[in-house]
Formats: C-alpha cells, sequence, structure tokens
C-alpha cells in the first residue's frame, strides 16, 4: 500500500491546509467542507494530514477504536485489552450509502445461523476518533447528510431499530468535498459545516509546474519523496499537538467576543454558530502560532473559512461570498 502524499508537499491551497489544521487542533470546530475544481487536492489533503497525525492507541480488535476498557461498548467482542497503536483512521463515505451502513444494523448473519442479535458495526464506529471523509457530498440524500451532522455534533451514534438499543462514541472531523456545478447543499445543512473552503484550480504557471514536479516525484520514488519531505511533516505534527496542549490556556477578551457578535450580526448570519465557530478557530490558530491571547488578526484570517458559507444570498451584490466577508472584515475590524 502506497503512503500518503506529504500534507507539508501540497502546492498553494493555504486555506484548505489552514481549515484542516485548525479541525485538527479543535475537532469540535464541526469538519470542513471544501467545494471546488475536480483534481485540486482535497482528498489528498485528507489522507496527508490524516497520515502526518502521530497514530492512536487502541484495544486491539475495538470495533470503535477505544483506547480503553471503560470506553469499549459492551456489544463489542471479547478482548484480552492488549493496546496496539494504529494510524489515525480515515474512512470514505460512498455515494448511494444506506442508512444501515452508515450508524450499524442488526447482524444478520448471525441471526440467521446462530439465532443470535448481535449489532454490526457501521462507518461510524470505523471512524471514530478519526476522519470520515464523503467526496461529492452535495450528491448525497440530505437525510444522510443530516444523520452524519448530528452524530458530529453530539459525538455519539445511537441506532433504535430492529429490537435493538444501541449507543457508541462516534467522535470524528467530518469533511466534505464537492463540485458546486453539480449542485449545492442546502443552507440548513452548509450552516451545520464548521468551516468551509473554496478551492480553485492553480492559474500560475510556475506554480501548477511545481505540482507537476512534485507529483511526479513521489510517484517515481515515492521512499525518497516521503523522505525528503519528513521533517517538514514531523514540524506541522509537533506544531499541533503543542497547540492541543496550550488551546486551554489561551485568552478570550471581551473585545474580540464583541468583534465576533459585530461580524456575523453585520453578514446577516442566521443562529449563534457563526460567532462560536469564529470564535474557537481564532483560538486554535493563536495556540498553533504560540499566541497567549487572540487578537483581531485571528479574527481576519480565520473569518473567510469560518463564515463565507452561512452568508444569505445578495442577489443585488455580484461578489462572491469569501470577497463579501473579506471586504465587511475589512470594514469592520481594520
Amino acid at each position: 500500500m502506497t503512503a500518503p502524499y506529504p500534507f507539508s508537499a501540497i502546492v498553494g491551497q493555504d486555506q484548505m491546509k489552514r481549515a484542516m489544521i485548525l479541525t485538527a487542533i479543535e475537532p469540535g470546530l464541526g469538519g470542513v467542507l471544501v467545494f471546488g475544481d475536480r483534481g485540486t487536492g482535497k482528498s489528498t489533503a485528507v489522507r496527508a494530514l490524516a497520515a502526518l497525525l502521530p497514530p492512536i492507541r487502541m484495544i486491539e480488535g475495538s470495533p470503535t477504536n477505544a483506547e480503553r476498557a471503560e470506553d469499549s461498548p459492551d456489544w463489542a467482542p471479547p478482548s484480552d485489552g492488549a493496546i496496539v497503536e494504529c494510524p489515525t483512521p480515515v474512512v470514505d463515505l460512498p455515494l448511494g450509502v444506506t442508512e444501515d451502513r452508515v450508524t450499524g444494523a442488526l447482524d444478520i448473519e448471525r441471526a440467521l445461523t446462530r439465532g443470535e442479535k448481535a449489532f454490526e458495526p457501521g462507518l461510524l464506529a470505523r471512524a471514530n476518533r478519526g476522519y470520515l471523509y464523503i467526496d461529492e457530498v452535495n450528491l448525497l440524500e440530505d437525510h444522510i447528510v443530516d444523520l452524519l451532522l448530528d452524530v458530529a455534533q453530539s459525538g455519539e451514534n445511537v441506532v433504535e431499530r430492529e429490537g435493538l438499543s444501541i449507543r457508541h462514541p462516534a467522535r470524528f472531523v467530518l469533511v466534505g468535498s464537492g463540485n458546486p456545478e453539480e449542485g449545492e447543499l442546502r443552507p440548513q445543512l452548509l450552516d451545520r459545516f464548521g468551516l468551509s473552503v473554496e478551492v480553485r484550480s492553480p492559474t500560475d504557471i510556475e506554480e501548477r509546474i511545481e505540482i507537476i514536479r512534485r507529483r511526479d516525484a513521489y510517484e517515481t520514488d515515492t521512499a525518497a519523496f516521503l523522505a525528503h519531505w519528513q521533517a517538514e511533516d514531523a514540524a506541522i505534527r509537533d506544531a499541533i499537538l503543542a497547540a492541543r496542549a496550550a488551546k486551554p490556556d489561551v485568552t478570550t477578551p471581551d473585545d474580540i467576543l464583541r468583534d465576533c457578535a459585530t461580524l456575523c450580526t453585520a453578514l446577516g448570519a442566521d443562529g449563534l454558530r457563526g460567532e462560536l465557530t469564529l470564535m474557537r478557530s481564532a483560538r486554535a490558530l493563536a495556540a498553533y502560532e504560540g499566541a497567549a491571547t487572540i487578537t483581531r488578526d485571528h479574527l481576519r484570517r480565520v473569518a473567510p473559512i469560518a463564515l463565507s458559507h452561512r452568508l444569505r444570498r445578495d442577489p443585488l451584490d455580484e461578489a462572491g461570498s469569501v470577497t463579501r466577508v473579506i471586504r465587511l472584515t475589512e470594514d469592520l475590524l481594520g
């Protein structure tokens, strides 16, 4: 199996990489929605970041990647409790997937052959403590997207059907990608994603040449390419781990809270998810950069990815949502 492409070797796409890093520092942000052209590194970035993160410790054979016996659900098969290290899981959610496949359901084979009522875990169990990646999320059935967003927010999967009453941890970072030309998500679903990024194919010739050069080097001699970028990936990993530890101590001044509320009110964002996401994103960025306090500069840099997908449509404004956020942020925050 070929090792994932190094995260630090991805050329450009700074907003997408920033959003991915922020979710690694603060999983409670609610996931990332990446919309844009095909072939712009969306799935590559997800797998690269997961590979960059340190392995997780888990009970060998645990269906939910549980680290401690008390976290293992009572329906899990018996285990000797041996602890192993495994890569951060990345689970792909295919289009056309059924709800049973996502949440888990009655194990029909055991029911028919042994007469036992047992639970067969779904994709949410496998994604616990990792990433759940949905390509073409805009083509996924709305009720499945609703379900995923509810579980991602609560951190728990509950199955009540076929005589089963099951619940288990399902804490994962939800990453959705898609092409806006193939359809858009409903505004109610857009708002549930924490961060949103628009990616475009690079137009700079030198940047495109560098992408080709690196990809060819990766495919020609993978081991040498990975070794070349190992130190930079390790630096990002260390910064993420340090930010996780420092995040609780980052100060959030009242003036920053006022800025968050003022900005979201001016943009016409519904509810309070915008303010909360903006604050949490800025705090994660501050921790990543070693700052002790959130500043307006942190707000300015995360506002486009935290708020652009929460704007109401303005038929009189031809500017894109990201441009509108940047413009208003500059007007209000300087």
